[in-house]
């Protein structure tokens, strides 16, 4: 499906999380698998782990204080648009983001004092944002 036009319903996870950086030969920290949202990507650069900020231990790289929006799905693999209608909103705003997908949806990561201005931008550009 391609609708420019289509608005998504997003959810404010209600977690503070960050993103953790290892070296690319490090092993999963068995702490990083303790919260209901964690996910890990490993490249030939970096180990990264995003994560609920509580589970952290002290001295690990990370940086902290991102709030997490969650687009309610399934969405089908076959849908055109769907980070592009809600990063360009984000983007206009000026909010920096990392994006998580996952085989059913998308999860936006965004600093938590930009939250409010996040969820005004994603609302004006017709998208639903519930806690």
């Amino acid at each position: 499906m391609n609708d420019p036009e289509r608005s998504y319903e997003l959810v404010v996870l209600q977690r503070r999380f960050a993103v953790c950086r290892f070296q690319p030969t490090a092993l999963l920290p068995g702490w990083a698998q303790g919260g209901a949202f964690w996910s890990v990507s490993r490249t030939p650069d970096e180990l990264s782990i995003v994560c609920q900020q509580s589970l952290i231990p002290s001295g690990v790289q990370a940086e902290r204080d991102f709030s997490c929006l969650k687009v309610v799905g399934p969405l089908e693999f076959s849908t055109v648009g769907v980070l592009a209608s809600l990063t360009g909103a984000l983007a206009a705003a000026g909010i920096s983001l990392l994006a998580i997908s996952t085989f059913d949806t998308d999860y936006l990561l965004v600093r938590q004092t930009d939250l409010p201005d996040a969820i005004d931008a994603l609302r004006e550009s017709g998208h639903v944002v519930q806690f």
